[in-house]
């Protein structure tokens, strides 16, 4: 069974549901498992993210969806925390080979989404992943996915705590995106 880990922090529950709408997706390609994996405050412990079992768990993965919502045009401290914690992965590249995506919620429509974008791509690239970014032209497909016109991945934006609907069925799409490609990479397809 191909794997697809769906690593974020959420703090007002946007971004968590953008996660589940990405799992959705994931789970909408045969043989393809999603394992969404939240980061919470409280594994960091005096400034150190410290859930090994999470980081653990992402080994086993084919994939890997990285969420969070864009503060001060950047991905959340808690999610930094996280990403600093990997350290001795990148240094043996052990996620090398596996493919990687993400998305991101902010306030504003032009709220600095994508340098948060653009940070998961760098990070992923540092451990040798392959990035998948969204393979629509932004507001051309028919169903309106991809409304607001990212290729390097899901941005989303909200005002009011709600999420646009284009945004959870662009989500579902990313998902169903990388389950494919991880099938294609592990050899099932």
């Amino acid at each position: 069974m191909t794997k697809v880990a769906i690593v974020f922090h959420s703090a007002s529950g946007t971004t968590g549901l953008l996660a589940q709408a990405v799992a959705e997706g994931v789970e909408s390609v045969t043989g393809v498992k999603a394992m969404p994996l939240e980061i919470f405050g409280k594994d960091i412990v005096e400034g150190r993210y410290q859930n090994s079992e999470l980081i653990a768990q992402l080994s086993s993965a084919q994939g890997v969806v990285f969420g969070s919502p864009t503060y001060m045009g950047s991905v959340s401290a808690q999610f930094k925390a996280f990403v600093d914690a990997t350290g001795d992965l990148w240094a043996k590249q052990a996620w090398a080979g596996k493919v990687a995506s993400g998305f991101t919620i902010g306030s504003n429509y032009s709220g600095d989404q994508l340098s948060t974008i653009q940070f998961l791509q760098v990070f992923a690239s540092q451990h040798g992943m392959l990035w998948a970014g969204i393979n629509l032209a932004g507001g051309y497909s028919p169903k309106g996915l991809n409304r607001l016109g990212a290729q390097s991945g899901l941005i989303a934006q909200s005002g009011d705590g709600e999420l646009h609907q284009l945004d959870c069925d662009t989500a579902q799409y990313l998902g169903a995106r990388v389950a494919r490609l991880a099938r294609l990479y592990k050899g099932e397809m």
